[in-house]
């Protein structure tokens, strides 16, 4: 067992696996009526964004606080980086605090790696740049695991990931997690938002395979991540891109459609999603509780018993 959690990659599929068994446990304990249990009683988990962030903090900050651990909440606006501080300097201040784990987002690239060679706390990566969103991976192939009643892997699930897949560190991570349990994904994007470098594969036709896929997986336009006009017109992504009214007519019976939120309602989704009777939208979010939670106990309840989960609330 790692002391961080970085990326899918490192994870491995046998990793990937393990988080999903032990979110099956989570699960359960957030549908008691009381939902938490001491399993981290005396950690401190510190979330430290430097990047807004509504659904993965919150996220976070409730998985800890369901397994008793102590939270701290950085706020870069009221922090002393205004005054020149290093990010390594705030890191090993807030750490000599007496903190078991950061959960790190920045808009830079590789940050989350350079957190753990300052400190010996865990380090979660809570999206970094373009790069990586771990969690957001896990959720996504727990989700679809549950929804489908699989225990095991997704061998032969057809995934389409649509969107701006070149910006999105989403697509990378849930790519990633899906390809470690089997599942086939395909990136489908104008060639304007695909990456230089196309390792999955790719089409530029979502009529070509909305009639196949098992799992629809829509991305936003990341337009805050973007320096250039990369696709003519909004209208125009729709019309190629964009889940109309159309083309949900033509999803299979049984294919899930999926988003990691927000949702630009009327640009890759131009239908309410309420209306898809497989859309898994809002059972992302809420099983995005338990995966972290099932997270944060993988990596920091190395010295507490079993016994810890199966109790009710703490003394």
């Amino acid at each position: 067992m790692s002391r961080s959690l970085l990326s899918i990659t490192e994870l491995g599929p046998e990793g990937v696996r393990r988080i999903c068994d032990l979110a099956d446990t989570m699960a359960e304990v957030n549908r008691r009526p009381n939902p938490k249990v001491p399993a981290l009683r005396g950690k401190t988990v510190c979330s430290v964004f430097f990047e807004d962030s509504t659904r993965t903090r919150l996220s976070f900050e409730t998985a800890a606080k369901r397994l008793s651990a102590d939270t701290m909440t950085f706020s870069v606006s009221q922090s002393s980086l205004n005054k020149g501080e290093s990010l390594r300097d705030t890191i090993e201040t807030i750490a000599a605090m007496g903190v078991d784990a950061f959960v790190v987002r920045h808009g830079s690239t590789g940050a989350p790696w350079l957190v753990e060679s300052w400190t010996e706390a865990a380090v979660i990566n809570a999206g970094d740049g373009w790069h990586a969103h771990p969690t957001q991976g896990l959720l996504d192939v727990y989700t679809v695991r549950t929804a489908l009643g699989r225990t095991g892997g997704l061998d032969g699930l057809r995934v389409a990931i649509v969107g701006d897949v070149k910006h999105s560190r989403v697509a990378r991570s849930t790519t990633a997690a899906f390809s470690a349990l089997g599942a086939d994904v395909v990136w489908v994007a104008p060639r304007t938002l695909l990456p230089p470098v196309v390792g999955e594969r790719s089409t530029e036709d979502l009529d070509e395979v909305i009639d196949s896929v098992d799992v629809l997986y829509l991305l936003r336009m990341q337009n805050e991540r973007m320096s250039e006009a990369l696709v003519p017109h909004l209208r125009e992504y729709t019309a190629r891109f964009g889940l109309t009214r159309e083309r949900a007519a033509r999803l299979g019976p049984g294919t899930i459609v999926m988003h990691p939120g927000p949702i630009n309602r009327g640009v890759e989704i131009a239908v309410d999603p309420a209306e898809l009777a497989g859309a898994l939208i809002t059972r992302q979010v809420t099983n995005g509780i338990a995966v972290r939670m099932a997270v944060l106990f993988d990596l920091l309840s190395a010295d507490v018993t079993s016994h810890a989960l199966a109790g009710g609330v703490p003394a």
